[in-house]
C-alpha cells in the first residue's frame, strides 16, 4: 500500500462531524437513556473484573449490573 493509498483509507474512516441539531434530538421512543456511573479502583480490581468478564463470556458493565442488583436487593430496594 503507498502512502496515497493509506492517508486514503484514513480519511475515509474519518466519520463527518455530527449535526447538532441532531445531538438535541430527544431519544426515539421505546430507547432505554443511561447514564454513566464510575469509580476509582485498583488497577488489580480492574485487571480481575476483566478477566472475570472474559471468563464467563460477558461484559464488565454486566458483571457490574449484576453486582449494583445485588446490592440493592439486599438493601429491600428495587432500581433495577
Amino acid at each position: 500500500m503507498t502512502n496515497n493509498a493509506f492517508a486514503s483509507a484514513l480519511s475515509k474512516k474519518n466519520s463527518p462531524t455530527p449535526d447538532p441539531a441532531e445531538a438535541s434530538r430527544p431519544a426515539a421512543a421505546g430507547k432505554v437513556k443511561r447514564k454513566h456511573v464510575g469509580g476509582y479502583f485498583d488497577p488489580e480490581v480492574a485487571r480481575r473484573l476483566r478477566m472475570l468478564a472474559s471468563e464467563e463470556e460477558t461484559t464488565v458493565q454486566e458483571l457490574l449490573t449484576e453486582a449494583l442488583r445485588l446490592m440493592f436487593n439486599k438493601r429491600g430496594l428495587s432500581v433495577l
